[in-house]
């Protein structure tokens, strides 16, 4: 038996069951019919004709019959390849390591995610492909990261403006953005501590969104750019920035690093009530099996595969 490249989930034969075939492509059995050679040169022709932001390798692409082919625009999904430039450890599992965190997001701690899967290059090597969710019948909804929101750019904020804020500042933005902002204040603490609890260590304020509904407000949009970092960058801090903008509680003095009474407070400044922020974390802590199980179930290397766990572990006894 072989995992459905999207969901995990046992197949026969198939790359994908039918379910992730109809939310992905159409119902299509799709075909990357070009090379990781060929995907850098697409990337080189077409880097300065599409806009995609961040700085891993990607390309966009649309569905052409079965074949999904590179494009500058009315691009339907974003490919990412193994990264072209050399990091620390387990180059090789990054495709395999976002698609499992994106994954495990959405199966088991019912975050709203981008559909997402990997898929083979011509010649056999593993690709991170996601759908783009900010297109509706031909038209771009409107979207907007929290980076943009608070007006944070190169300019105004310097080369690392990505990192230059705090959590507490993205609770902010959805209150001031959000007419519904309770309900999206949830999601985003729960957002938060799971990229926490998995590693992430490169959520910064470009990976967090606002995009319009169909009834024409602003709500959270769907995670996307989850991995657990810290697989890959042993020495790498555990968040990308502060929890708070100018506040540190007496848990932090302490240890040096984020506890359950941190996200507590956290908690409070998004105006969670207590019984709703014990019932999330309580949430994170009863899935720990259904966690080793799709580590288990899905194609990084053995070595990634303990690694992956062991972070999430330790990270969850923080929260204990």
């Amino acid at each position: 038996m072989k995992v459905c490249l999207s969901c995990l989930k046992q197949v026969e034969n198939d790359n994908y069951c039918n379910s992730c075939l109809k939310k992905l492509f159409s119902g299509k059995n799709p075909i990357l019919d070009i090379s990781k050679k060929e995907f850098s040169h697409a990337q080189y022709e077409l880097v300065d004709r599409f806009s995609i932001s961040g700085v891993q390798d990607k390309i966009s692409l649309k569905l052409d019959g079965k074949k999904l082919i590179p494009t500058d625009k009315d691009g339907e999904y974003i490919l990412k390849p193994i990264p072209g430039i050399s990091i620390p450890r387990f180059q090789n599992d990054v495709p395999a390591n976002e698609h499992l965190t994106m994954q495990i997001a959405k199966q088991l701690f019912n975050i709203q995610t981008a559909e997402n899967a990997l898929i083979h290059f011509s010649d056999g090597e593993l690709a991170y492909i996601t759908k783009r969710f900010d297109r509706k019948n031909g038209s771009k909804l409107h979207q907007e990261d929290f980076c943009q929101l608070s007006g944070k750019t190169p300019e105004t904020a310097g080369i690392n403006f990505r990192y230059d804020g705090s959590y507490q500042e993205a609770g902010s933005i959805v209150k001031r953005f959000c007419a519904a902002y309770k309900i999206e204040m949830e999601k985003l603490f729960t957002l938060i501590l799971f990229n926490y609890l998995i590693g992430n260590g490169d959520a910064h304020l470009k990976n967090f969104s606002l995009i319009e509904s169909f009834s024409g407000d602003f709500v959270l949009s769907p995670a996307y750019d989850l991995i657990n970092t810290s697989v890959h960058f042993p020495d790498e801090s555990r968040m990308a920035i502060d929890l708070f903008s100018d506040f540190e509680t007496e848990s932090f003095k302490e240890n040096g690093f984020y506890k359950k009474p941190d996200f507590m407070k956290l908690a409070e400044f998004y105006e969670i009530k207590h019984n709703r922020t014990e019932r999330i974390i309580q949430s994170f802590l009863q899935k720990n099996e259904n966690v080793k199980y799709m580590i288990e179930s899905s194609l990084l290397s053995k070595d990634a595969k303990i690694r992956y766990l062991e972070i999430f572990e330790d990270r969850l006894k923080a929260i204990m």
